[in-house]
């Protein structure tokens, strides 16, 4: 059977952004990202010319995530960028990302995120985690909805990025999903 689905956002869980700036986080290394017109998670439209983006990142995480046994999968604005800045930092292959076009920071009126529709259609019916610093209730009842499958809104904070008890919390949904399919 296939694996569920981990899809992860950049900005918030895998680089605090929120921290202290003075002080980088214990175990994070520092980036800079040159800043060429894209937009990333805080929202700000990036320009050329402008200072490179920094970007803390916990060189460990990419061996916890690849021990998880999920697929995984960028599910941020950085799109494919990811796989250029963040996975070879964090030891990752090249991953599937999910594209946002059109819906790309688009506000929706009814206050679910705008990367949670195209989530539950990426993963159409497959159980999956989505690890993100801006989910709500909404997006859980929006995924209870309309997802035929497992889904798990797994909240980190952006001042403190993945710490060990998020990877304890993404094992215990993995398993619980083994132990549904053996019952079954």
């Amino acid at each position: 059977m296939n694996r569920p689905l981990l899809f992860l956002d950049v900005d918030g869980p895998l680089n605090p952004y929120a921290a202290k700036p003075e002080k980088r986080p214990d175990g994070y290394t520092t980036i800079r990202v040159p800043q060429d017109g894209g937009t990333h998670e805080e929202g700000r439209s990036l320009t050329t010319r402008q200072r490179p983006l920094r970007v803390w990142l916990n060189p460990e995480h990419g061996r916890f995530l690849l021990r998880l046994g999920f697929e995984l999968c960028w599910a941020t604005t950085w799109m494919g960028d990811a796989n250029r800045w963040i996975a070879p930092v964090l030891g990752l292959p090249e991953l599937p990302f999910v594209y946002f076009g059109n819906v790309l920071l688009q506000e929706r009126p009814d206050g679910v995120h705008w990367k949670t529709g195209p989530l539950v259609d990426y993963a159409n019916g497959r159980p999956f985690a989505w690890v993100d610093d801006e989910q709500s209730e909404l997006d859980q009842t929006y995924v209870s909805a309309h997802h035929h499958g497992a889904g798990l809104l797994h909240h980190v904070n952006p001042r403190v990025g993945l710490r060990e008890s998020d990877f304890h919390t993404l094992v215990d949904f993995a398993r619980s999903l083994d132990s549904s399919r053996t019952s079954s």
